[in-house]
């Protein structure tokens, strides 16, 4: 239900309450005009509008007119108006919403059905780019693990422990910290293509050093580098995602995107791990990645902007030269934000969230422990493998099959969980807690996983008892992701993009600090309590998915603040 709005010179506007109204109106006019009983969710990209001393990007950039323009006054009343109760028929003409003013600055819009919105493209090239988006986590996790099916092998050529054979993996992971804090704001301004191009560009690049790298100094920085210009598809490709799909249709496509940053390490020493049998050559493990990391951003490169305010910047700047009417212009612009307060805006926000939002703090340290624990599993199954089955690197690879399995499995019954979701938001207004759903039945298959490793761990069970390990592992893992990835947006509406660099910026922290020490722990408590271990961490951790559900609703509105 919204209206657009018409061009200047119509009739004699319509008292406000008589209005007719359609799906055109924004989420926020609809609220500020009282029309909705309760506040409509925001999409993660789109939330309400922000000011200069700490910008937020409008959510007034899905609007549509019937022109493709907009008064500036027109988006002022809306805001303005409290509900429309206290709105008198016969509403002055100079300050109608519909008539919209005579304020010098219009912004443009989309008109109604525009092509150019990403919601309006096809369904099947909206998946393509769905799953080019998702192919290219899958690579940058890819590059991260290729080096763990060969670490012997970096202890043989630069003569090193395997500790730091072992950072070689883990720095990688910290640079997937750093990067977004570049990339985010970055893209904010000139749009997602570029950066990708950009970033991915010089991730390719970068490669090429690591596979020639004389000494492990020069290997260790590559890797850190790598990290960094790669995290760009970590830190993006969930924004083109949500830019492509509204919020009540993109659950499977946010499932699909959400297994991508587990899966792809596990398919790293499975590549790597039959190269190091077969040929025993490190330099082929980067050659490998520099042709897949290549073949991903020609892939990405094809794909047309996705991001919306710089979709409409483009827009304007043709009008305004096609036109010469230098008030056209975008919000964005309006808000002439530079480059430095957008990325001082990207860096202390997250930090700031990090430090004072314990419910954003719980939710992450879940998904710390569970990416951490994936990580692990790289440096445990080849204790465990080689010292109860005397296997290969190739043969170690294979083991990690049955996690792609369990993560298969969890795609499986997503649909069934988006149904649930789905009926919930027919029904009442849904909150946050509804989308754990998910979480609480995976919580549990992660400690699971670890009592089955540990308990099958022996020489005298056959190699599927701990192998089987992983489908428990990777079922759980994937259903706990995609649960708190959409808990953290829901939670955090306004400044979801925010509380989403915290997420990544903690999980790379845990990812890389956590194979530093897997393999000493193996050695040290042995490989029946080592995973015992874990098991039990996963066990005090389901308490956080089903706490949050029962009682979530208390909790934030305690310790969230506004």
């Amino acid at each position: 239900m919204s209206s657009t709005i018409p061009e200047e010179g119509s009739e004699t506007p319509e008292p406000l309450d008589s209005r007719h109204l359609s799906m055109v109106e924004t989420n926020e006019s609809l609220r500020n005009l009282g029309i909705t009983e309760t506040p409509p969710r925001l999409d993660v990209n789109y939330p309400v509008i922000g000011h200069d001393t700490d910008p937020v990007f409008p959510e007034e950039y899905t609007v549509e007119t019937s022109t493709g323009l907009v008064p500036e006054k027109t988006l002022e009343q809306i805001r303005s108006r409290p509900s429309t109760s206290s709105t008198k028929a016969g509403t002055p003409p100079d300050t109608d919403v519909e008539k919209g003013g005579n304020g010098p600055t219009e912004f443009v819009t989309f008109t109604i059905g525009d092509p150019a919105h990403p919601y309006n493209w096809s369904r099947a090239y909206r998946w393509y780019i769905t799953l080019v988006a998702s192919g290219l986590v899958v690579c940058v996790a890819f590059g991260s693990a290729i080096v763990t099916g060969g670490l012997g092998l970096i202890e043989d050529k630069y003569n090193v422990s395997l500790e730091v054979a072992i950072l070689t993996c883990s720095i990688m992971v910290c640079g997937f910290a750093v990067g977004p804090l570049l990339w985010s704001p970055l893209s904010e301004i000139i749009g997602r293509r570029p950066v990708y191009i950009i970033s991915l560009g010089l991730y390719v690049i970068f490669n090429i050093p690591c596979a020639l790298s004389p000494n492990i100094g020069g290997l260790l920085v590559c890797r850190f580098l790598c990290g960094v210009f790669s995290s760009s598809g970590l830190s993006l490709a969930g924004g083109t995602i949500a830019d492509i799909w509204n919020i009540e249709d993109r659950g499977m496509a946010i499932a699909y995107f959400a297994a991508a940053p587990y899966c792809g390490p596990v398919l790293g020493p499975i590549v790597t791990g039959w190269i190091t049998v077969g040929s025993g050559r490190l330099d082929l493990f980067f050659w490998v990645n520099l042709a897949f990391a290549g073949a991903m951003m020609i892939m990405v490169g094809l794909i047309p902007e996705t991001y919306t305010p710089v979709i409409l910047k483009r827009r304007a700047a043709k009008l305004r030269k096609e036109t010469g009417n230098p008030n056209i212009m975008t919000e964005q612009e309006k808000t002439k934000l530079t480059f430095r307060e957008i990325a001082r805006t990207s860096l202390i926000r997250p930090i700031t969230m990090i430090m004072t939002e314990p419910v954003l703090d719980l939710m992450c340290m879940y998904i710390v422990l569970i990416y951490a624990m994936l990580y692990a599993f790289f440096f445990a199954y080849p204790v465990i493998f080689t010292e109860l089955y005397g296997y290969n690197d190739g043969q170690i690879g294979l083991m990690f099959i049955p996690i792609l399995i369990g993560a298969g499995f969890a795609l499986v019954i997503t649909p069934a969980i988006e149904g649930k979701f789905k009926r919930i938001c027919h029904t009442r207004p849904p909150t946050p807690e509804d989308r754990l759903h998910a979480a609480l039945l995976g919580a549990p298959f992660i400690s699971i996983a670890f009592f089955i490793l540990g308990a099958t761990s022996y020489k005298h069970i056959i190699w599927v008892g701990p192998a089987s390990s992983g489908i428990a592992f990777g079922f759980g893992m994937v259903l706990c992701y995609y649960a708190v990835n959409n808990y953290i947006i829901d939670s955090y509406q306004k400044y979801a993009a925010s509380a989403l660099a915290a997420k990544v910026f903690l999980r790379s922290g845990g990812g890389a600090a956590f194979p530093l020490f897997t393999t000493q722990m193996y050695h040290r408590l042995g490989l029946q309590w080592a995973s015992w271990l874990l098991a039990f961490i996963g066990l005090a951790m389901i308490l956080i998915p089903y706490v949050f559900f029962f009682y979530g609703a208390r909790l934030r509105a305690k310790l969230t603040r506004e």
